[in-house]
């Protein structure tokens, strides 16, 4: 069921959300084993959907909208008196001391959290197979990959044990998961939604976002969550950008030069697939380029990084999470950050360290911030003339687990989606078909993208297009 259907049943009382927290706790229980999804399952889950079930009785319609409703929350999201690890064993048994901003804004509107979900430690990763606690495996086929980082929210969602989940996105990691789970993962605008309590990674990139079945669900979760924040000073507010507008039918842009190799055959017939079927809906399609876009796999991949070293100083062994004893101070620095992180973290620690170095900076990083303006001014021109933009949300779907142990091979799957993450333009990544390997039916998703604060015309778009399909 969706949200609104869920909340129908819960109003007449057909429905109630404690049945529904028994429905997603005996997912959990039956599946997760193998999945991996959950990190933490929460046992106050129950209460909490007994006092809503009690609270709806009182209340009817006047109930928040998602009061009831069952839902995930990616492990490096602080939710105040639960552990948050963001995946890594530095901060194994540290304890959230606060809500984030996105977390107080859902306890408002009275979710059932069942847990905390599996992520690619300090989100870094592709497949959700590098946390320190183990990977999380795709429900459709249970020996491939969920997508990263935010693979253990898509599993979630995608076997039943919540309705959505809430997952951050700093290069592609709710939309490209999405895509491996057949959900719909939408990546807003940069400062649609709060980052008051995201364990950070890469500072001018993360965005929280939503994983759900539709793209109506999404939307519900985010008009709850989004909004100014206070305590962010890079929350966006309506007036931040020019009026978006929403159309009856809209103009695509399809950068056909981006996509001409790597493209796997299936994503390919499906891209194909989807293209004809947006004419017949209705909708115009141009051929676009943008030929900068193919820079931002190596802008990211030094930005990131660069932010990433900056942001994992802290971890130190001094404040918070693991302390091991050395000799001296700097002793205990290097055993607690060897001990506690792993190889992607140091990889890209040390990476991002070296672009910061003194006589590097100039080469690297700044050239990496001057290509980045270039896109975002690339963009500005193009929707000059498109309302969205079209690509595959991955030139792949999901792969084995380990078959990309290089590291540069599970890179290069994020092309489509990082240059979204380096102009801070919303992005929504859409279920469309399947490819079929090795006798499995494996889900394709394809990416949207719009103006800066479209936020709104993504959601249009995909009700239109998507959610009565």
């Amino acid at each position: 069921m969706t949200i609104r259907e869920l909340r129908k049943q819960f109003i007449d009382g057909s429905y109630t959300p404690l049945m529904a927290f028994e429905h997603a706790s005996n997912v959990l229980k039956e599946r997760d084993g193998e999945i991996h999804a959950f990190l933490h399952a929460y046992d106050d889950a129950r209460t909490h959907a007994e006092e809503a079930t009690k609270r709806y009785e009182k209340e009817g319609e006047n109930a928040p909208m998602l009061l009831g409703v069952p839902a995930a929350v990616k492990n490096n999201i602080l939710i105040k008196g639960k552990p948050a690890t963001a995946g890594s064993k530095i901060l194994e048994n540290y304890i959230a001391p606060y809500d984030a901003t996105v977390i107080a804004r859902l306890k408002e509107s009275g979710p059932v959290f069942m847990g905390d979900t599996n992520l690619d430690e300090f989100a870094l990763g592709s497949s959700t197979e590098n946390s320190a606690f183990g990977p999380t495996r795709n429900p459709h086929d249970t020996s491939r990959v969920p997508g990263g980082t935010s693979g253990g929210s898509a599993a979630a969602v995608a076997m039943g044990a919540a309705q959505f989940a809430l997952g951050t996105d700093t290069g592609g990691s709710i939309r490209q998961p999405a895509s491996f789970c057949g959900l719909v993962g939408i990546k807003p605008t940069y400062g649609a939604i709060s980052r008051y309590g995201l364990i950070a990674s890469g500072s001018s990139l993360d965005q929280a976002g939503i994983l759900a079945q539709t793209v109506d669900d999404a939307e519900i979760v985010f008009d709850v969550v989004a909004g100014a924040d206070p305590m962010d000073s890079t929350t966006i507010t309506n007036e931040t950008y020019p009026t978006v507008p929403l159309k009856n039918t809209y103009r695509i842009g399809i950068p056909r030069d981006f996509l001409r190799e790597g493209l796997d055959p299936g994503v390919l017939q499906q891209f194909t697939a989807t293209i004809d079927a947006l004419v017949k809906d209705g909708h115009e399609i141009v051929d676009i380029e943008l030929p900068l876009f193919e820079k931002g796999l190596a802008a990211y991949y030094i930005v990131q990084p660069a932010e990433l070293s900056s942001n994992l100083a802290r971890y130190d062994g001094m404040r918070f999470g693991l302390r091991v004893p050395g000799k001296d101070l700097t002793d205990e620095y290097r055993k607690t950050r060897a001990l506690g992180f792993g190889p992607e973290v140091k990889r890209r620690i040390i990476l991002g360290t070296y672009v910061l170095s003194a006589g590097y900076y100039d080469a690297f990083y700044g050239k990496a911030e001057a290509v980045r303006r270039m896109m975002r001014e690339e963009l500005k021109t193009i929707f000059a003339n498109v309302d969205l933009i079209m690509t595959p949300t991955a030139p792949t779907p999901a792969y084995k687990l380990g078959e990309k142990a290089d590291p540069l091979s599970m890179y290069l799957g994020d092309i489509f989606t990082v240059p979204v993450s380096l102009t801070g333009v919303p992005a929504i990544s859409l279920p469309h078909g399947t490819v079929t390997v090795e006798g499995k039916e494996l889900p394709v998703g394809m990416q949207y993208i719009a103006p800066w604060g479209g936020d709104k015309r993504l959601f249009d778009f995909g009700k239109k297009f998507h959610d009565r399909i």
